[in-house]
């Protein structure tokens, strides 16, 4: 039987015998196939330059014939050549290059609620090409600027999809200090009080005054007429100070570098066949997320002072604190280059809680 590329199913029927046609198709050299009988004429399969061949004569044989591809009839013959399937393909693919939902994993409302800001404030909304969001490591600086409540920020991604996890700092163990006698809140050093967060007890002190090592900042002995209650003082109060940081570190530095995330693309047939049930229909695409992060090493040099040496001992603080730190300003006293080390001495304004307790005195 000969082999038939480009299959198309020809029928004839007409008042005159289909068979003479058929047979003066046959004699002139065109391939025909599987020929079967219908009710009222005959049907058949042959290539294109048979159809050439039967449009040409069939008036000469007065027969009314039908013409379709041999294939036409298939699901996947018309889901595939469908402009409907082709827009169904195409929407995804494009949906796939945008952001399109930023989800944050906190328990904390204000953190969360925080971190909403910062995001919109530096256009990292949903909606916006995958290719324009900023590094993780941008977007954790951004997030953790000048929020002593965070000590660090996971991400995870997932497709069109940003999951933020804020990790928050190790608080003080505040049921430890509530065991104590009642005391009063004082300041451990000087500088220039800038706000109060107290649960219990009454400000001394007040916002913009500046005091020194020892000042009364709150009191735990509330008065009321010529009644007086010795509840204690507890709470934070939060000043602005200038601090002196001197810093010894090696002249070769290690860092880790994260890598580029390239995105591998599968295509997979959007139809799974099962045996004897109905076919399951899935994503014609599949995503894979790929990133290679290694650790490289520079060499601190002079002109690095602003721009690597600075930040780089403000992370060294801000991880090594324990408290809710801020570096609001800094100004660099000397720094010196030797073969191995580089030493200086930073002059720091930062803003922390300032207050420590003293008990009060209640006689014996």
């Amino acid at each position: 039987m000969p082999m038939i590329h480009n299959r198309y199913v020809v029928a004839f029927s007409g008042k005159n015998d289909p068979t003479k046609f058929l047979s003066f198709i046959a004699r002139s050299g065109v391939k025909i196939v599987s020929i079967t009988e219908t009710g009222d004429g005959v049907q058949f399969k042959t290539d294109k330059k048979g159809i050439a061949f039967i449009r040409k004569n069939r008036r000469r044989f007065k027969m009314k014939v039908s013409i379709r591809r041999a294939d036409e009839g298939s699901v996947e013959k018309r889901l595939f050549t469908s402009y409907r399937f082709l827009i169904a393909c195409i929407i995804p693919l494009a949906a796939s290059l945008f952001l399109w939902k930023i989800e944050i994993e906190t328990d904390t409302p204000e953190v969360a609620d925080r971190i909403e800001v910062k995001l919109e404030k530096a256009s990292i909304l949903k909606y916006r090409p995958l290719s324009t969001i900023p590094d993780e490591g941008e977007i954790r600086r951004v997030l953790m600027s000048e929020d002593p409540a965070l000590s660090w920020v996971r991400f995870k991604r997932s497709g069109a999809t940003l999951t933020i996890i804020p990790m928050l700092s190790p608080k003080l163990n505040e049921l430890a200090e509530k065991d104590g006698a009642p005391s009063d809140l004082i300041a451990r050093t000087g500088g220039v009080v800038t706000g109060f967060q107290l649960s219990r007890g009454e400000r001394v002190a007040r916002i913009h005054e500046t005091v020194k090592k020892g000042d009364l900042l709150a009191t735990g002995i509330l008065e009321q007429g010529d009644k007086t209650a010795v509840v204690g003082a507890e709470g934070s109060v939060y000043a602005d100070f200038w601090s002196e940081y001197n810093f010894k570190i090696p002249k070769t530095i290690d860092y880790h570098l994260l890598g580029e995330e390239n995105v591998i693309v599968n295509w997979q047939s959007p139809i799974v066949w099962r045996e004897g049930k109905l076919p399951l229909f899935r994503s014609f695409i599949q995503t894979e997320h790929v990133r290679n992060d290694r650790i490289e090493q520079f060499e601190l040099s002079e002109g690095m002072e602003e721009t690597i040496i600075l930040p780089l001992i403000k992370y060294k603080i801000l991880s090594e604190m324990q408290s809710d730190l801020i570096i609001k300003d800094e100004n660099i006293l000397h720094l010196t280059f030797g073969n191995d080390t580089v030493e200086g001495t930073i002059l720091f304004l930062m803003n922390e809680n300032i207050a420590i307790k003293r008990p009060i005195s209640q006689g014996d």
